[in-house]
């Protein structure tokens, strides 16, 4: 399980917004945002499940797809086994079944705390395994995104798993099943350009950063100075790329009200076709 306060000694941080200290007990309890100015902390992938999912109804799936080392890059096996310490988890990636309002869901969600969140095999198979789990049990998808984006140490191995998400969702749109996506901060590179965008629905969290190129390399290439809010969730929303911006305390009613109306739209489809 990941822990809320990994060291009991700190009670306190500093919010990167307003640069207040705030009690990390406070940031947790609501919805890990800063009580003084609102802004976003990022929040553990189980801390996540139980914001927006039935209380118990969590059941993760694919616990025996490990990260390894596929191209012996040096050093690889100790920095994840350092990640894993600091973050509590073993994997970017926790994935399973779950129940929002009774409305059974195959559902993801990207920890941003274990390599950044980072693109890998291990990431890439248990997303296409739950895809294929989508389509084969006629259920909708939920994806929370938060990612880096595909991780240096795998090398090509990493950028094939791009492929592979496009794939699962082939296999759920054929099936039938709806795909919801919510990207937090920050969603980049080769998962923007994949399953972050492939969604029926895809929400953000306000303030989130989405991009392929982030602003300082972008900046540092064109040698411009970018607009306020470049590449942030209001912004790509504005451009047409977002259906919603929620906030964390709407989430999960908001996703009920989706689910709600896709399942009554499959019961439908269901009869219609008996």
């Amino acid at each position: 399980m990941e822990k809320k306060v990994k060291n009991p000694q700190i009670q306190f941080q500093r919010c990167k917004k307003c640069n207040e200290i705030v009690g990390i007990l406070e940031v947790n309890s609501n919805f890990y945002t800063c009580p003084r100015c609102g802004a976003y902390f990022p929040v553990p992938a189980l801390e996540r499940i139980r914001m927006i999912t039935d209380e118990g109804s969590f059941e993760e799936l694919f616990t025996d797809v490990k990260t390894d080392n596929p191209i012996k890059f040096p050093g690889y096996e100790e920095k994840l086994e350092k990640e894993a310490e600091k973050s509590d988890v073993s994997t970017a990636i926790v994935t399973g079944f779950a129940r929002i309002e009774g409305i059974k869901i195959a559902l993801g969600v990207m920890n941003s705390a274990f390599m950044m969140g980072s693109m890998g095999k291990a990431v890439g198979e248990k997303i296409y395994l739950l895809m294929e789990t989508a389509a084969k049990e006629k259920i909708p998808l939920v994806l929370f995104t938060a990612s880096g984006g595909a991780r240096m140490q795998e090398g090509i191995i990493s950028l094939m798993q791009m492929s592979k998400s496009v794939i699962g969702i082939d296999l759920m749109e054929k099936a039938g099943c709806p795909y919801i996506v919510v990207e937090t901060s920050p969603t980049t590179g080769g998962v923007t350009a994949s399953f972050a965008t492939l969604g029926d629905v895809i929400l953000a969290e306000p303030g989130a950063l989405i991009c392929f190129a982030g602003p300082r390399i972008v900046q540092q290439t064109i040698k411009q100075k970018l607009p306020e809010g470049f590449q942030l969730a209001e912004d790509i929303l504005a451009h047409g790329f977002l259906d919603g911006i929620i906030e964390r305390k709407e989430m999960k009613r908001t996703l009920a009200f989706l689910l709600k109306f896709y399942s009554s739209g499959i019961r439908k489809n269901q009869e219609e076709n008996k």
